[in-house]
């Protein structure tokens, strides 16, 4: 693993074997902190261009997927402070600045953002595929929800004027702009007047070899239980408590997979029926995709790799009709859809799919359109078209 600051020696242009001259790569990213789908999708990108070094603001390999440890990352000098790369969200006052620290060295920036990577500032042409505008600037609502404290929504109201104006002068400067979703496409063009062309994220279709049991759910398989299965980020607009609380009364399983600030709230109010986990193995991960009835999510998603990875083993989901899950899922094949984040909407949507009869070989044709494979191809074709464009 290689993590050193912002500062990095030019390099030339590198040759490939046939004596051509191919552009330099680099990889930026918001910050690696965290285990999401964004994090998935820098992967992605990392095994498309497995030379590309890649830029962060914060990089903590404990709490991230443990494939980055083995790859060159360059990181803000803000990720000395281990406080902050243990709580990034903390650290939003001042990422503004620590973006302006993280320069990519290279003639082609591939950015992976959600609010800063679009920023790093780089003498080189700038791509940006955008997982959302910043929510916490342009949904600060849901972002925050009805959970947060007074000063949490006072803090960001005071930023919020002129970390937008920041934002719009940064997403300007770039080259190009490429959406995950039609959303998020809708959401670009709100906040900046640019027209991105969607270009959906990539799920692994290569299942793990072997799988490992999860201790605290071993039990419900062995008994011939099922259960239903949410991972996601435990924040406010993931609306995880709207799912816990339609298994509440009842005499269904859940298993919730995931960190974030809601943790806490969530395991003290939880039912017994409710079993929730973090800190899992892909090969866990992929057990419990196994095993589950049905993959759950009731977030107001710009994009959801869940369904999607559900679907890589053939397993159906039960989904808020929102956002990217309105181009992932296909009603009825692949997918039950429901209209309100609400419990007893959930619980009417779990009802109508328990009714119905699920074909696992017709999901798994659905998700082969959304291949890692796929994904690198559209991503060399819009590298060689910037490259070509300066050649």
């Amino acid at each position: 693993m290689s993590v050193t600051g912002s500062k990095v020696r030019r390099r030339t242009r590198s040759g490939s074997v046939d004596g051509s001259v191919r552009p330099r790569i680099a990889i930026a990213h918001d910050y690696l902190t965290q285990r999401g789908g964004a994090e998935k999708v820098v992967l992605s990108i990392a095994r498309a261009f497995p030379d590309a070094v890649i830029y962060t603001t914060l990089f903590d390999p404990e709490n991230t997927y443990p494939e980055f440890s083995d790859m060159d990352i360059r990181v803000s000098p803000m990720n000395r402070l281990g406080f902050l790369r243990r709580n990034h969200r903390a650290a939003l006052p001042l990422l503004p600045f620590a973006s302006s620290w993280v320069r990519p060295d290279a003639d082609i920036v591939i950015a992976s953002s959600s609010g800063w990577a679009h920023a790093f500032p780089t003498d080189g042409r700038k791509v940006v595929y955008c997982h959302s505008p910043a929510r916490w600037l342009y949904q600060e609502q849901s972002y925050l929800g009805e959970q947060a404290s007074w000063m949490k929504k006072v803090a960001l109201t005071v930023m919020s004027s002129s970390l937008k104006r920041w934002d719009r002068r940064a997403a300007l400067r770039c080259d190009s702009y490429y959406a995950n979703s039609n959303v998020v496409r809708e959401r670009i063009s709100s906040a900046y007047g640019i027209t991105a062309p969607v270009l959906p994220a990539p799920v692994s279709l290569d299942l793990p070899d072997e799988f490992e049991p999860v201790p605290e759910v071993e039990g419900l398989v062995s008994a011939g239980d099922g259960y239903y299965l949410c991972i996601s980020r435990l924040l406010a607009y993931k609306n995880v408590d709207a799912i816990i609380d339609a298994f509440r009364g009842t005499d269904r399983r859940l298993v919730v997979v995931g960190r974030g600030p809601e943790r806490d709230r969530l395991l003290a109010s939880k039912p017994d029926n409710v079993t929730m986990v973090s800190d899992l193995t892909d090969r866990q991960v992929g057990w419990l995709y196994k095993h589950c009835t049905a993959v759950m999510a009731a977030s107001y998603e710009d994009y959801g790799l869940t369904p999607l990875e559900g679907a890589a083993h053939g397993k159906p989901s039960i989904l808020l009709r929102f956002g990217g899950f309105l181009d992932t899922a296909e009603e009825d094949i692949t997918a039950v859809y429901f209209d309100d984040p609400e419990p007893l909407a959930i619980r009417a949507a779990m009802s109508r799919f328990e009714s119905m009869t699920w074909d696992a070989e017709k999901i798994v044709d659905h998700v082969s359109r959304f291949s890692d494979a796929h994904f690198a191809a559209q991503l060399h074709d819009i590298v060689e078209g910037l490259d070509s464009s300066v050649a």
